[in-house]
């Protein structure tokens, strides 16, 4: 199966290494005009704000559909919730039961009043904002680190530290069906067309399921080592991994092949964003910034600062604001206390 040009090394390849598997693309034409348009923007909006969210650090941001909401997961064992009003988020609720930290959320693909929450607590919970309350609280077998919601919204797939996952009716709040696997499962991800799924695994692989089914379909060497995130376009034409080699790479769906690579992190890549247009592709690390690359060249659009090593990022789902939260300590009183904030990125340079 392709690996990417990085993994074969630049001299396999004939050329200076990730990122120039067509060369002639950039060095003739130089930035597109998206690239130059949103730059143009960006340079009026590239304010980044901070709203105080939790009391430990935050490991993971998720906008409802129609963004008009951005929920917070943390260490501190709870999530919270803002709500986007003009240039800033508004803290709406805290959401309070889960007994260990809050590992990873996602919201329901089409309600944007429901998320869901996985905890360290072995429970996952469904929440509704219109309520506040916790509709549902699902045990499961393990330490819950990763969650998503199949976008037909029928099913949430959770996935512990024992590396099974398990598939839950979100109708019923039951058990589908269960997979233990034999790797290291990082990230898990539906396809867009609900008839795959997707795992991220440590041995730099990404193992492909058929759905409901659950049998293998096929098992890609992507990186030569953890392959630790997975996001697909919302347009439905590639989907990226982020592995501990640095490197983000980007994949047709329907060919399952590498088009290109992106190499300007030094440092493991823990989290990918794509921007609601799919033609934006965000991605963080242990590095003090934050790359924006445009998806069809690979180019740099721009890059976020940041003062700590980033773990969330999520575009909105209509607008060029890039929600993320960082590794940040409460340096006023005491430089070792978590600063929990959410950071919105993307706003007017004078708002």
């Amino acid at each position: 199966m392709a690996v990417p040009p990085a993994a074969l090394g630049a001299s396999a390849l004939g050329q200076s290494g990730p990122g120039s598997m067509a060369p002639w693309c950039s060095v003739t034409s130089g930035p597109s005009r998206y690239v130059l348009g949103m730059q143009e923007l960006f340079r009026g909006h590239s304010k980044t704000r901070e709203f105080p969210a939790h009391s430990a650090k935050v490991h993971s941001v998720a906008w409802s559909c129609d963004g008009r909401r951005l929920a917070s997961g943390s260490f501190d064992k709870t999530a919270s919730v803002f709500l986007l009003e003009k240039d800033r988020l508004v803290k709406e609720n805290n959401y309070r039961g889960h007994g260990d930290s809050v590992d990873q959320l996602c919201w329901h693909p089409s309600n944007p009043d429901l998320f869901v929450t996985a905890s360290g607590d072995k429970t996952i919970r469904i929440w509704d904002v219109r309520t506040t309350k916790c509709i549902a609280t699902v045990n499961t077998k393990g330490e819950n680190i990763n969650i998503c919601w199949s976008p037909d919204g029928q099913t949430i797939a959770v996935g512990n530290k024992d590396d099974v996952v398990t598939f839950i009716d979100a109708k019923t709040h039951r058990s589908k069906a269960e997979e233990q696997f034999k790797f290291e499962v990082n990230e898990i991800s539906w396809n867009n067309d609900n008839n795959m799924f997707f795992l991220t695994n440590g041995n730099g692989c990404i193992n492909i399921l058929s759905y409901p089914e659950l049998k293998p379909v096929q098992s890609i060497n992507a990186h030569p080592s953890n392959c630790i995130c997975i996001k697909f376009d919302p347009m439905g034409r590639y989907f990226a991994t982020g592995s501990a080699d640095a490197l983000v790479s980007l994949w047709d769906v329907d060919e399952l092949v590498c088009v290109r690579c992106f190499s300007r992190l030094d440092w493991p890549v823990r989290t990918l964003s794509f921007s609601h247009d799919g033609k934006m592709l965000a991605s963080a690390s242990e590095d003090h910034f934050i790359d924006i690359a445009e998806v069809e060249t690979g180019d740099k659009l721009w890059e976020v600062q940041c003062e700590s090593p980033t773990f969330t990022v999520a575009w909105h789902p209509k607008r060029p604001l890039l929600a993320f939260a960082c590794d940040d300590k409460d340096g006023k009183y005491d430089s070792s206390r978590e600063a929990g904030t959410v950071k919105l990125f993307g706003l007017p340079n004078d708002s």
